[in-house]
Protein backbone atom coordinates (compact mmCIF):
# COMPACT_ATOMS: atom_id res chain seq x y z
CA UNK A 1 0.00 0.00 0.00
CA UNK A 2 0.95 3.42 -0.74
CA UNK A 3 2.13 5.80 2.41
CA UNK A 4 1.91 9.65 2.60
CA UNK A 5 4.11 10.56 6.03
CA UNK A 6 3.24 14.03 6.54
CA UNK A 7 6.32 14.82 9.18
CA UNK A 8 9.83 14.05 9.43
CA UNK A 9 13.21 15.67 10.33
CA UNK A 10 15.75 13.77 8.13
CA UNK A 11 17.10 17.28 7.18
CA UNK A 12 17.60 18.48 10.76
CA UNK A 13 19.91 15.67 11.46
CA UNK A 14 21.99 16.09 7.73
CA UNK A 15 21.92 19.41 8.64
CA UNK A 16 23.62 18.78 11.98
CA UNK A 17 26.05 16.39 11.08
CA UNK A 18 27.58 16.63 7.17
CA UNK A 19 28.64 12.94 7.10
CA UNK A 20 24.94 11.45 6.87
CA UNK A 21 23.56 10.62 3.56
CA UNK A 22 19.83 9.39 2.82
CA UNK A 23 21.24 6.57 2.54
CA UNK A 24 22.59 5.75 6.21
CA UNK A 25 20.52 3.67 8.05
CA UNK A 26 22.52 3.46 10.45
CA UNK A 27 21.62 7.12 11.31
CA UNK A 28 18.08 7.78 9.84
CA UNK A 29 14.93 6.33 10.48
CA UNK A 30 14.20 7.43 7.19
CA UNK A 31 15.86 6.36 3.89
CA UNK A 32 16.19 6.30 0.06
CA UNK A 33 15.59 2.44 0.75
CA UNK A 34 13.24 2.39 3.33
CA UNK A 35 10.76 3.97 1.46
CA UNK A 36 11.25 2.01 -1.43
CA UNK A 37 10.97 -1.11 -0.33
CA UNK A 38 7.96 -0.19 2.39
CA UNK A 39 5.59 1.73 0.30
CA UNK A 40 6.64 5.40 0.86
CA UNK A 41 4.97 7.27 -1.90
CA UNK A 42 5.16 10.67 -0.42
CA UNK A 43 7.42 11.79 2.34
CA UNK A 44 6.89 15.40 4.04
CA UNK A 45 10.69 16.79 5.09
CA UNK A 46 10.68 19.44 8.03
CA UNK A 47 12.93 22.35 8.49
CA UNK A 48 13.37 22.42 11.57
CA UNK A 49 16.16 24.74 12.78
CA UNK A 50 17.61 23.59 16.23
CA UNK A 51 17.31 25.78 18.99
CA UNK A 52 21.56 25.87 19.84
CA UNK A 53 20.89 27.79 16.28
CA UNK A 54 21.93 31.33 16.75
CA UNK A 55 18.47 33.59 15.54
CA UNK A 56 20.77 35.45 13.80
CA UNK A 57 22.12 32.84 11.63
CA UNK A 58 18.29 30.77 11.42
CA UNK A 59 17.22 31.61 8.31
CA UNK A 60 20.58 30.94 6.36
CA UNK A 61 20.21 27.55 8.12
CA UNK A 62 16.62 27.12 6.60
CA UNK A 63 18.47 27.83 3.09
CA UNK A 64 21.14 25.21 4.01
CA UNK A 65 18.69 22.70 4.27
CA UNK A 66 16.71 23.45 1.16
CA UNK A 67 19.93 22.96 -0.44
CA UNK A 68 20.04 19.73 1.38
CA UNK A 69 16.88 18.77 0.16
CA UNK A 70 17.58 19.70 -3.60
CA UNK A 71 21.33 18.40 -3.43
CA UNK A 72 20.50 15.35 -1.30
CA UNK A 73 17.09 14.02 -1.91
CA UNK A 74 15.56 15.29 -4.65
CA UNK A 75 18.61 14.37 -6.90
CA UNK A 76 17.96 10.85 -6.09
CA UNK A 77 16.69 8.34 -8.91
CA UNK A 78 12.62 7.76 -8.45
CA UNK A 79 12.34 10.90 -5.76
CA UNK A 80 10.49 13.80 -7.45
CA UNK A 81 10.02 16.87 -5.88
CA UNK A 82 6.16 17.60 -4.91
CA UNK A 83 4.86 21.24 -5.27
CA UNK A 84 1.13 20.73 -6.30
CA UNK A 85 -1.36 18.05 -5.65
CA UNK A 86 -1.11 17.38 -9.46
CA UNK A 87 2.63 16.45 -9.37
CA UNK A 88 1.30 13.89 -6.85
CA UNK A 89 -1.21 12.06 -9.28
CA UNK A 90 1.64 12.35 -11.96
CA UNK A 91 4.09 10.42 -10.33
CA UNK A 92 5.08 6.66 -11.52
CA UNK A 93 4.51 3.79 -10.25
CA UNK A 94 8.09 3.48 -9.17
CA UNK A 95 8.42 7.02 -8.43
CA UNK A 96 8.67 8.70 -4.74
CA UNK A 97 7.45 12.13 -3.96
CA UNK A 98 9.39 14.78 -1.29
CA UNK A 99 7.60 17.61 0.01
CA UNK A 100 9.33 20.40 1.89
CA UNK A 101 7.72 21.84 4.65
CA UNK A 102 8.72 24.41 7.63
CA UNK A 103 8.33 23.40 10.93
CA UNK A 104 8.27 26.43 13.11
CA UNK A 105 8.28 30.37 11.76
CA UNK A 106 11.35 31.16 13.92
CA UNK A 107 13.79 31.95 10.90
CA UNK A 108 11.88 34.01 9.43
CA UNK A 109 11.57 36.60 12.57
CA UNK A 110 9.47 39.15 11.47
CA UNK A 111 10.67 39.35 7.69
CA UNK A 112 7.43 38.08 5.18
CA UNK A 113 10.03 38.59 2.59
CA UNK A 114 12.05 35.36 3.88
CA UNK A 115 8.60 33.68 4.40
CA UNK A 116 7.97 34.27 0.70
CA UNK A 117 11.56 33.28 -0.50
CA UNK A 118 10.96 29.84 1.73
CA UNK A 119 7.60 29.18 -0.68
CA UNK A 120 9.40 30.43 -3.61
CA UNK A 121 11.80 27.94 -2.83
CA UNK A 122 9.19 25.06 -2.50
CA UNK A 123 8.26 24.96 0.81
CA UNK A 124 4.42 23.78 1.03
CA UNK A 125 3.51 23.42 4.30
CA UNK A 126 4.14 26.13 7.10
CA UNK A 127 4.02 25.19 11.26
CA UNK A 128 3.57 28.58 12.73
CA UNK A 129 5.80 27.36 16.19
CA UNK A 130 7.65 24.71 17.35
CA UNK A 131 7.08 24.55 20.97
CA UNK A 132 7.97 28.20 22.34
CA UNK A 133 7.05 31.80 21.30
CA UNK A 134 7.86 33.49 17.96
CA UNK A 135 7.46 36.68 16.17
CA UNK A 136 4.50 34.38 13.97
CA UNK A 137 2.47 32.96 17.28
CA UNK A 138 2.85 31.50 20.92
CA UNK A 139 3.39 27.60 20.92
CA UNK A 140 2.53 24.92 23.03
CA UNK A 141 5.12 25.11 25.63
CA UNK A 142 4.92 28.64 25.87
CA UNK A 143 3.71 29.08 29.43
CA UNK A 144 1.91 32.68 28.84
CA UNK A 145 -0.30 30.83 25.92
CA UNK A 146 -0.97 33.84 23.68
CA UNK A 147 -2.44 33.42 20.15
CA UNK A 148 -1.43 34.43 16.95
CA UNK A 149 0.68 38.13 16.88
CA UNK A 150 -0.60 40.85 14.11
CA UNK A 151 2.45 39.44 12.11
CA UNK A 152 1.13 35.90 12.19
CA UNK A 153 -2.06 37.46 11.20
CA UNK A 154 0.51 38.78 7.89
CA UNK A 155 1.81 35.29 7.75
CA UNK A 156 -1.91 33.63 8.00
CA UNK A 157 -2.78 36.00 4.63
CA UNK A 158 0.20 35.01 2.95
CA UNK A 159 -0.17 31.24 3.39
CA UNK A 160 -4.14 31.36 2.18
CA UNK A 161 -3.01 33.35 -0.98
CA UNK A 162 -0.28 31.13 -2.26
CA UNK A 163 -2.33 27.97 -0.73
CA UNK A 164 -0.07 26.52 1.45
CA UNK A 165 -0.79 24.36 4.14
CA UNK A 166 -0.83 26.32 7.64
CA UNK A 167 0.03 23.46 10.06
CA UNK A 168 -1.46 23.67 13.66
CA UNK A 169 0.79 20.96 14.92
CA UNK A 170 2.84 22.58 18.03
CA UNK A 171 0.24 25.56 18.66
CA UNK A 172 -0.76 26.88 21.84
CA UNK A 173 -4.37 26.43 22.62
CA UNK A 174 -5.15 30.27 21.73
CA UNK A 175 -3.05 30.31 18.70
CA UNK A 176 -4.76 27.55 17.07
CA UNK A 177 -8.29 28.90 17.48
CA UNK A 178 -6.90 32.06 15.87
CA UNK A 179 -5.85 29.50 12.96
CA UNK A 180 -8.90 27.85 12.80
CA UNK A 181 -10.76 31.10 12.44
CA UNK A 182 -8.78 32.85 9.64
CA UNK A 183 -6.61 29.80 7.51
CA UNK A 184 -7.87 27.79 4.53
CA UNK A 185 -5.91 25.17 3.63
CA UNK A 186 -5.10 23.81 7.53
CA UNK A 187 -3.64 20.39 8.80
CA UNK A 188 -2.38 19.33 11.87
CA UNK A 189 0.78 17.30 10.63
CA UNK A 190 1.72 15.22 13.68
CA UNK A 191 -0.37 15.50 16.75
CA UNK A 192 -2.12 12.94 18.62
CA UNK A 193 -5.27 12.93 20.72
CA UNK A 194 -5.32 14.48 24.27
CA UNK A 195 -8.35 12.75 25.80
CA UNK A 196 -6.21 9.53 25.24
CA UNK A 197 -2.75 11.02 26.43
CA UNK A 198 -2.67 14.07 28.10
CA UNK A 199 0.34 15.83 27.00
CA UNK A 200 0.39 19.80 25.79
CA UNK A 201 1.10 18.69 22.50
CA UNK A 202 -2.09 17.14 21.85
CA UNK A 203 -5.46 17.77 20.83
CA UNK A 204 -8.38 18.20 22.76
CA UNK A 205 -11.73 16.82 21.56
CA UNK A 206 -13.18 20.65 20.78
CA UNK A 207 -9.74 20.71 18.63
CA UNK A 208 -10.22 17.45 16.61
CA UNK A 209 -13.47 18.44 15.99
CA UNK A 210 -13.07 22.03 14.84
CA UNK A 211 -10.31 20.57 12.64
CA UNK A 212 -12.75 17.87 11.00
CA UNK A 213 -15.18 20.57 10.49
CA UNK A 214 -12.88 22.13 8.30
CA UNK A 215 -12.11 19.02 6.29
CA UNK A 216 -8.40 19.41 7.51
CA UNK A 217 -5.99 16.45 7.32
CA UNK A 218 -4.57 15.14 10.67
CA UNK A 219 -1.28 13.26 11.55
CA UNK A 220 -1.14 10.51 13.87
CA UNK A 221 1.92 10.89 15.45
CA UNK A 222 4.62 7.61 16.58
CA UNK A 223 5.91 9.97 19.40
CA UNK A 224 5.71 7.47 22.31
CA UNK A 225 4.73 10.41 24.91
CA UNK A 226 1.83 11.56 22.61
CA UNK A 227 0.35 7.92 22.77
CA UNK A 228 0.61 6.62 26.45
CA UNK A 229 1.26 7.81 29.64
CA UNK A 230 4.35 6.07 30.51
CA UNK A 231 6.11 6.00 27.07
CA UNK A 232 6.07 2.67 26.53
CA UNK A 233 4.08 2.65 23.19
CA UNK A 234 3.18 0.03 21.09
CA UNK A 235 1.34 -0.28 17.76
CA UNK A 236 -1.85 -0.75 19.78
CA UNK A 237 -1.69 2.16 21.32
CA UNK A 238 -1.27 4.32 17.63
CA UNK A 239 -4.43 2.03 16.57
CA UNK A 240 -6.55 3.57 20.08
CA UNK A 241 -5.62 6.75 18.80
CA UNK A 242 -6.67 6.59 15.38
CA UNK A 243 -10.30 4.60 16.77
CA UNK A 244 -10.66 7.99 19.11
CA UNK A 245 -10.47 10.30 16.41
CA UNK A 246 -12.60 8.04 14.29
CA UNK A 247 -15.62 7.77 17.33
CA UNK A 248 -15.71 12.08 16.84
CA UNK A 249 -16.40 11.40 12.90
CA UNK A 250 -12.68 11.54 11.80
CA UNK A 251 -12.50 8.68 9.38
CA UNK A 252 -11.90 11.13 6.37
CA UNK A 253 -9.31 13.26 8.42
CA UNK A 254 -7.10 10.65 9.80
CA UNK A 255 -2.96 9.99 8.27
CA UNK A 256 -0.06 9.87 9.65
CA UNK A 257 3.15 11.82 10.31
CA UNK A 258 5.40 9.75 12.18
CA UNK A 259 7.83 12.11 13.14
CA UNK A 260 10.77 9.75 12.25
CA UNK A 261 14.34 11.37 12.95
CA UNK A 262 12.90 13.52 15.51
CA UNK A 263 12.07 11.61 18.69
CA UNK A 264 15.05 9.10 20.53
CA UNK A 265 12.27 7.23 21.89
CA UNK A 266 10.47 4.58 19.79
CA UNK A 267 7.28 3.02 20.13
CA UNK A 268 7.76 -1.04 19.85
CA UNK A 269 7.21 -2.26 16.72
CA UNK A 270 8.21 1.26 14.73
CA UNK A 271 11.17 2.12 15.31
CA UNK A 272 12.07 3.14 11.95
CA UNK A 273 10.28 3.61 8.16
CA UNK A 274 10.58 -0.84 8.16
CA UNK A 275 8.06 -0.45 10.95
CA UNK A 276 5.19 0.79 8.29
CA UNK A 277 5.41 -2.81 7.05
CA UNK A 278 4.10 -3.89 10.57
CA UNK A 279 1.89 -1.31 11.26
CA UNK A 280 0.00 -2.09 7.68
CA UNK A 281 -0.15 -5.78 8.75
CA UNK A 282 -2.15 -4.49 11.86
CA UNK A 283 -4.05 -2.27 10.33
CA UNK A 284 -5.52 -4.59 7.23
CA UNK A 285 -6.20 -7.06 10.02
CA UNK A 286 -8.56 -4.40 12.26
CA UNK A 287 -9.92 -1.97 9.54
CA UNK A 288 -11.40 -2.26 5.75
CA UNK A 289 -9.29 -1.75 2.86
CA UNK A 290 -10.99 1.34 1.74
CA UNK A 291 -10.68 2.62 5.33
CA UNK A 292 -6.84 1.74 5.47
CA UNK A 293 -6.19 3.20 1.82
CA UNK A 294 -7.34 6.40 3.22
CA UNK A 295 -5.33 6.54 6.65
CA UNK A 296 -1.93 5.48 4.89
CA UNK A 297 -2.26 7.72 1.40
CA UNK A 298 -6.04 9.33 0.07
CA UNK A 299 -6.89 11.59 3.55
CA UNK A 300 -3.93 13.67 2.92
CA UNK A 301 -3.52 13.73 -0.54
CA UNK A 302 -7.14 14.72 -1.25
CA UNK A 303 -6.45 17.85 0.58
CA UNK A 304 -2.78 18.53 -0.75
CA UNK A 305 -3.11 22.15 -2.63
CA UNK A 306 -3.58 21.71 -5.90
CA UNK A 307 -1.59 24.45 -7.14
CA UNK A 308 0.20 27.65 -6.15
CA UNK A 309 1.18 31.24 -7.47
CA UNK A 310 4.52 29.97 -6.58
CA UNK A 311 4.47 26.58 -9.02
Amino acid sequence: MKIFDAHCDVLMKMFSDATISFHDQAKLDITYESLKENGGKVQCFAIYIPEKVHPDLRFMAALSMVELFVSKIVSLPQIRWIRTNEDIQNLKVDQIGAVLTLEGCDCIGADILKLKTLLRLGVRSVGLTWNFANMVADGAKELRGAGLTRFGENVIQVLNAYKIWTDVSHLSERAFWDVIERAHDIIASHSNAYKLCPHRRNLRDDQISALINKGAPIGITFVPEFLKKDKKATITDVLKHIDYVCSLGGQKSLGFGSDFDGIDDKVLGLTNYRGYYELINTLTKNYAADFVKDLLFNNFVKKFPSDSQFC
